[in-house]
């Protein structure tokens, strides 16, 4: 298989660890035989090296014509004074990114979205950037369906993620979307970091300390887990939990970032793919066994992926 190629356009000052982020994420993505899946390159417009906002450069591999071949173009985040306080694109920016494939896909990691909005490729399409530049961001480009509550936003060929982690959920959303659960989580380990927060979670939690033991739903989520394709209530839960419901919906909150519905569907279809990724169940029997009704599980597949569950497994057993 031919690893997708993937250019980083860094536009200084570059966030460097926002520039880094699709280097290390993208890089742990191996076949079964250890294959690299993406080749991932640094970029300028000019060839030269980016200055950062920490003081050091950074060496790229070439300049915007490495765009010409890319699949995914990624835009970290920047200070650049153009897109950032003015609205105005970079001098080259345009003709840069005119270069890239008709099919080829691009991409933000924080405040790359003010890029990618001064050149107009988010007019009337929902996006994300890290909560604190939301209002500047607003002011700017108010064509922009901008949410600042979520981790990442996927318009299909664009994409826009918040700050720094959101960039790590971002890249492990696109490498399980393009080869499948196993390999996201196999990177994901390697990164030491959780394989699936769902682009809709909300940025930051509410409470960043830990609940005293008695107070935490950990329990009543691990249990939830084990028990996918059972009748799953939320006052169940809340009753494993000791708690009241209405506490029980806080403490969730405050856990995970979501709500206990919303945090079931996500576990319920990350399970259901794996099964339709590694076994032979049908797929009426995949959704019961992970406590969805059939009609449920292609609903929240089609939404989540935009193709069906036959189509999914298709998709993943032809890449093999």
């Amino acid at each position: 298989m031919t690893p997708n190629r993937v250019v980083v356009l860094a536009l200084g000052p570059v966030v460097a660890y926002d520039a880094v982020i699709p280097m290390q994420v993208l890089g742990q993505a191996v076949d079964g035989e250890g294959q690299g899946l993406y080749d991932v390159v640094l970029a300028t417009l000019d060839g030269n090296p980016a200055v950062t906002t920490h003081g050091f450069d950074m060496a790229p591999h070439g300049d915007q014509g490495l765009i010409e071949g890319a699949d995914l173009i990624v835009i970290p985040g920047t200070h650049s004074p153009g897109p950032r306080r003015e609205g105005l694109a970079p001098e080259g920016l345009r003709t840069a990114l005119d270069r890239r494939r008709a099919d080829a896909r691009v991409a933000s990691i924080c405040t790359g979205a003010f890029v990618l909005a001064a050149v107009g490729m988010l007019d009337g399409r929902p996006a994300t950037t890290h909560w604190s530049a939301a209002e500047e961001f607003r002011r700017l480009y108010p064509r922009v369906n901008l949410d600042p509550r979520v981790l990442y936003v996927d318009d299909g060929d664009v994409l826009t993620s918040a700050g720094l982690s959101a960039g790590v959920d971002l890249c492990l959303h696109l490498i399980r979307s393009d080869h499948g659960i196993e390999i996201a989580n196999q990177a994901a380990r390697h990164m030491v970091v959780a394989p699936w927060r769902d682009g809709g979670q909300a940025q930051f939690i509410e409470s960043p300390l830990p609940h005293a033991p008695d107070q935490s739903t950990s329990g009543a989520r691990t249990w939830a887990l084990e028990h996918l394709g059972e009748r799953i209530t939320l006052q169940g839960l809340a009753d494993r939990a000791c708690m009241s419901v209405r506490t029980f919906n806080r403490h969730f909150r405050a856990d995970t970032g979501t709500t206990p519905g919303s945090w079931l569907i996500q576990q319920r279809l990350r399970q259901a793919q794996r099964l339709l990724e590694s076994s032979d169940l049908t797929v009426d029997e995949v959704a019961a066994r992970v406590g969805f009704s059939a009609a449920s599980f292609r609903a929240h597949l089609r939404s989540t992926t935009g193709i069906s569950p036959t189509a999914y497994r298709s998709a993943f057993r032809a890449a093999e």
